[in-house]
């Protein structure tokens, strides 16, 4: 066989990045405060553990961090915007086309390893809709280029 399939491990510290970013994003979108122990309820992990994350994500300047505060800066806004726009996308794709009930396993599988090519393509063939199928709006393309008619 000369066309060997490539198998790939995940990348676990840049997942991890992602998954504590999107439950801020998420705590963010619902007009809540970012808290450790809301984070850690998300995530179903201890607080110890979010706090230790925490530090590590204020050092990469993912965040700002105190332990009075917690707020995304706009790069950890971009990042965690980003993945929940992937997961919802998914959700429209298999509610809307696969007629299959979202999936958080699968969804949450593949949003870390959707980069901006699939993800912008699949909203194109999915008519770049704005809504999830659960009712939550699909956050817009980080990288998008505002034009004139983005506007109107």
């Amino acid at each position: 066989m000369t066309n060997e399939e490539k198998l790939y491990v995940g990348t676990a510290p840049e997942e991890h990045v992602e998954m504590y970013l999107k439950a801020m994003w998420l705590t963010k979108e619902s007009s809540k405060p970012i808290r450790v122990s809301t984070i850690a309820n998300l995530l179903r992990i201890r607080q110890p553990s979010v706090v230790q994350m925490m530090k590590k994500l204020n050092d990469m300047k993912l965040i700002k961090y105190t332990k009075l505060d917690i707020q995304l800066t706009d790069k950890g806004e971009k990042i965690g915007s980003n993945i929940v726009r992937k997961s919802r996308l998914l959700e429209v794709l298999m509610v809307n086309h696969l007629k299959i009930k979202p999936d958080d396993k699968i969804v949450c599988g593949m949003e870390h390893h959707m980069n901006d090519e699939f993800t912008n393509s699949l909203s194109t063939i999915l008519g770049d809709p704005k809504i999830s199928p659960n009712g939550k709006p699909i956050p817009s393309n980080p990288n998008r280029i505002s034009t004139n008619e983005d506007s109107e």
